[in-house]
């Protein structure tokens, strides 16, 4: 349904502003208080708010936004107590709903926009918004504004809807009048719109603009520049068990029973997220539900005819994103999925970033999505890293320095220099697999021989030549919005990223930076590596080198420590198996868990149990209650394996067990 020309408060509709007082957001869910923005400041409004706060793992074992929308916020938990109780939102007779900075940071799940939708939210208010958040919420057709537009609807003023688009490019504009993507899609297809041509001419491009601009569809000029709008084919991308059946159910409201996508053989389905969810507590409750996606998917993946990464007598391929860069993604490709993690398809030289379910759906239906070309930021690795640091605290460092000064966001992070070039490939993912974390939109690594001989290894037929042919580099000329920053790998130190407070309105979040030798004593009870971001080859053997050498000092991990080493593939699990990490693993004490995002997403052994626990983990997000109750630290997998063994925070350092 199209949006009025004028957006106006109407009698009886209330605004929710979610302040980091938890105590007057439950006033107003009750109706016994009322605020304005006059009686507040932005500070006074929690930033940060991620994607599992709005619909936590567990919401999103249901496909229909319907039943999602009654656990809205269900995942905003201070002093151990729910602040959202079931239907909270959608009894509260809200139509606006208002935040600080960076709203929907996180994961790309659509399932928190279709959670304020469906509770009848009509329009966000934020001082920013993540990338794929603020893009999912184009696509449902809930409006966007800040808050100063709040304070002139208060006072009883309507807004012209063409306001709402003043910042976005006309494609997006266009979406915004018909009411979302797919309104938008049909009226394209009926040719009732026309797409007009962008005009940008010749010009140095960055990496990522000589992406898209090779990608655009039926234009004669190959240039392009950041605020285009442009309409781009896909050379590939997939959907996973959390998304399969919420894009299958799209398609079939949208184009029927019989509904058919464009080149199948391009896209995937992989069965990652929930295939350990039977080993969790906490996950037990909703098995019907996941049992129900899993059947879902399988339907989704027969029908469509996408590539089949299913489990197989319930062992998982691999993360999605892992299984991609091995398999799927070649230098210059653009690839969307359903996973804000997708971005790591660039450290094979490629573009990638996550979208939500709706925009998936429509662009493996067409063959083609609409873009705004993003703008860039550039760092400029030299340097090589010491013996104690990894490509993980590379990007701790960038999230603490960049990402948390929003330099970052919705900009392309693109990695060059002569460091980028010391780092293995699997180093090269972890740089672009964070990106995410920052709030970028994605990540381009570039591209060198090692490169094209580690694609060509994984994936049969393929060459080093054609490889190397499709490569992009960016133009000496090439114009960087966000700057480019050069960082001395050489002069790195181990780091954490801490918890927070969220009780207190400090955000458990990937930016919290801290240097270990800095950190003080910490204690912990768990100790994870894995998840697409440290489940990888190198990854093992940074757990491996910390363990064998724990092992040959007579020692074993901390008898008050569970260590759990997860796997990221089938080919992860057979090199350390044939390399015979098994063994030292097994003897001193690890616990390794077949393929599968697992803990990361809160559904696999490795989770906190209470929220007295305290876990020092690899994965890429620290956000309260992602992988259980208890509190998350983040570091590199040599600082979780060396701490499993401690029994505290501690960075490794070459012989520390002698």
């Amino acid at each position: 349904m199209k949006p009025p020309e004028t957006f106006a408060l109407p009698p009886g509709k209330r605004i929710l502003y979610l302040t980091r007082d938890a105590e007057l957001i439950r006033k107003q869910l009750a109706g016994e208080l009322d605020l304005r923005m006059a009686d507040l400041t932005v500070d006074d409004l929690l930033d940060d708010i991620n994607t599992d706060v709005m619909t936590p793992a567990w919401v999103c074992f249901h496909h229909r936004p319907e039943d999602i929308a009654r656990e809205a916020y269900a995942g905003l938990v201070v002093d151990g107590h729910r602040v959202f109780e079931r239907d909270a939102l959608a009894n509260g007779g809200f139509e606006v709903i208002v935040s600080g900075y960076r709203k929907g940071v996180g994961s790309s799940r659509e399932t928190a926009v279709q959670a304020e939708k469906w509770c009848g939210i009509r329009l966000a208010i934020a001082a920013s918004f993540a990338p794929i958040h603020a893009r999912n919420n184009v696509n449902q057709g809930v409006l966007m504004g800040d808050h100063a537009m709040l304070r002139r609807l208060e006072a009883g003023e309507g807004i012209a809807l063409d306001e709402f688009c003043d910042d976005v490019d006309p494609i997006t504009r266009e979406i915004v009048r018909h009411g979302g993507l797919f309104a938008f899609a049909r009226a394209l297809e009926a040719g009732e719109i026309e797409v007009p041509p962008h005009g940008t001419t010749e010009r140095s491009m960055t990496m990522s603009e000589k992406i898209l601009a090779r990608h655009l569809l039926g234009d004669g000029r190959r240039y392009v520049k950041p605020g285009d709008a442009v309409l781009v084919e896909v050379d590939g991308g997939y959907s996973h068990d959390f998304t399969s059946a919420q894009v299958h159910h799209f398609l079939q409201q949208e184009y029927g029973e019989g509904y058919r996508i464009r080149d199948p053989e391009r896209f995937a389905a992989f069965e990652d997220h929930l295939v350990y969810a039977d080993e969790v507590e906490q996950m037990r409750p909703h098995l019907m539900h996941v049992n129900t996606m899993r059947d879902l998917q399988r339907q989704f993946q027969a029908h469509a005819g996408v590539a089949d990464y299913l489990s197989e007598d319930g062992v998982s391929p691999g993360i999605c994103h892992e299984v991609a860069r091995e398999q799927m993604v070649a230098p210059g490709d653009f690839i969307q999925a359903t996973d804000s993690h997708t971005c790591m398809g660039g450290a094979n030289n490629a573009l990638a970033w996550g979208v939500g379910s709706t925009e998936y759906a429509n662009l493996i239906y067409s063959g083609f999505t609409q873009v705004e070309v993003p703008e860039s930021i550039r760092f400029e690795l030299v340097g090589e890293l010491p013996d104690d640091v990894t490509a993980k605290d590379v990007m701790l460092l960038i999230l603490l320095r960049y990402a948390r000064e929003q330099k970052t966001l919705n900009r392309v992070m693109e990695f060059t220099g002569p460091g980028v070039l010391s780092l293995s490939m699997d180093e090269r993912a972890t740089l672009a697999n964070m990106a995410t974390e920052c709030s970028a939109r994605g990540a381009v690594v570039i591209a060198d021989d090692k490169t094209h001989r580690w694609i060509a290894a994984h994936r049969p037929g393929s060459d080093v030549e054609t490889l190397a042919a499709s490569a992009v580099r960016p133009d000496a000329g090439a114009e960087y919005a966000g700057g480019v920053h050069e960082i001395d790998l050489s002069q790195l130190r181990p780091m954490v990223a801490h918890p927070g407070d969220p009780d207190r309105g400090i955000p458990s979040d990937p930016t919290n930076g801290e240097w270990i030798d800095q950190l003080g004593r910490v204690e912990v009870d768990i100790a994870y590596g894995g998840s697409c971001t440290a489940g990888k080859i190198d990854d093992l053997e940074f757990y491996h080198r910390v363990v064998r050498e724990a092992v040959e000092a007579g020692r074993r991990v901390h008898p008050r420590v569970s260590f759990f080493i997860q796997f990221g593939s089938r080919t992860v699990e057979r090199y350390a198996r044939d390399k015979g990490f098994v063994e030292s693993f097994e003897k001193a004490g690890v616990r390794l868990i077949q393929p599968g995002c697992g803990a990361c997403i809160g559904c696999g052994p490795g989770v906190s149990e209470t929220a007295e626990q305290v876990t020092i983990s690899a994965i890429n997000r620290n956000y309260k209650g992602r992988s259980g109750p208890g509190r998350l630290y983040l570091a590199s997998p040599l600082s979780v394996a060396a701490s499993a063994f401690t029994g505290h925070i501690t960075s490794y350092r070459p012989g520390m067990f002698s």
